[in-house]
């Protein structure tokens, strides 16, 4: 089974979005404007409540998929079809924009640690017209798995050692997995061979992925291949792995609308001007 490298490092670059928070992009940025199928990875995590506190109001997207993990802390979202919803620590909730959503997330909190991620997904030029729909899913439907001694994984999407992630339908076909390593423990995971991937070092001070160091806040981009090696070093250490099938299709991308051409743009800004979303 040929096994992945890393191809590129990136680090986080922190920044702000929404109404002010605080946050680390990571895909997204002029290091690695994006990863085909993945358009945008951000890390936010702060237990001041100045760097969280306005969320982020009421906003439209069309023609991609955002995902939010919490790590801690609480986010209320709403949209304007009516959908509410509490992300608690632990859940994740997958939402296909498709032809157009006014969307807020907002915290639930005044202070204490906020913490998570937000990936954005490209959709096929095929979908990018689709109606919107959520998957909101609790801590207790994500499974947990032991793929080797010291190692613990959370699959949100994809399957490990028997287990399958709660998240499904996607057209990307996406693996994204939490995993957690204690210090020497190793594990080598299976991947598409097709896919496009990352690891991302989010807890703890370093890991070993693909045979090299990778510290904190920092991703790298996998080579082609069917699985990658993740390994603990001195102290336990969590990491983001995901995957998905590259589209392989043009990208014209305006702020919250991602499409094809430039028209599909100037269509999505009508539209959203003309309350169509």
């Amino acid at each position: 089974m040929s096994e992945r490298r890393i191809l590129r490092r990136i680090r986080g670059t922190d920044t702000s979005d929404g109404a002010g928070v605080k946050l680390k992009r990571v895909i997204g940025q002029p290091a690695l404007d994006m990863l085909d199928p993945f358009l945008l990875l951000d890390e936010f995590r702060s237990d001041s409540a100045d760097d969280y506190i306005a969320g982020f109001p009421e906003h439209p997207h069309r023609g991609f998929e955002t995902v939010t993990y919490m790590l801690a802390g609480h986010m209320q979202h709403g949209d304007n079809h009516g959908n509410r919803g509490d992300l608690v620590p632990g859940s994740v909730q997958w939402m296909t924009a498709g032809r157009g959503i006014l969307h807020s997330e907002m915290p639930q909190q005044e202070n204490g640690l906020m913490w998570g991620f937000q990936l954005w997904v490209n959709l096929p030029a095929s979908d990018k017209m689709t109606a919107p729909r959520y998957q909101d899913i609790a801590p207790e439907r994500i499974p947990t798995v032991q793929p080797a001694d010291g190692v613990t994984v959370k699959v949100i999407a994809g399957e490990l050692a028997g287990a399958v992630g709660p998240v499904a339908g996607i057209p990307t076909a996406p693996v994204y997995l939490d995993i957690a390593v204690e210090p020497g423990a190793q594990v080598e995971i299976p991947l598409p061979e097709g896919h496009h991937a990352f690891a991302y070092v989010f807890d703890g001070t370093e890991a070993e992925v693909a045979g090299e160091k990778l510290a904190r806040s920092e991703l790298a981009v996998l080579s082609p291949g069917a699985s990658v090696r993740i390994a603990g070093r001195a102290a336990p250490a969590r990491v983001l792995l995901v995957a998905g099938r590259p589209l392989n299709e043009q990208v014209t991308r305006y702020g919250p609308f991602v499409m094809n051409t430039p028209e599909q743009i100037h269509e999505a800004i009508a539209d959203f001007r003309a309350g169509k979303f």
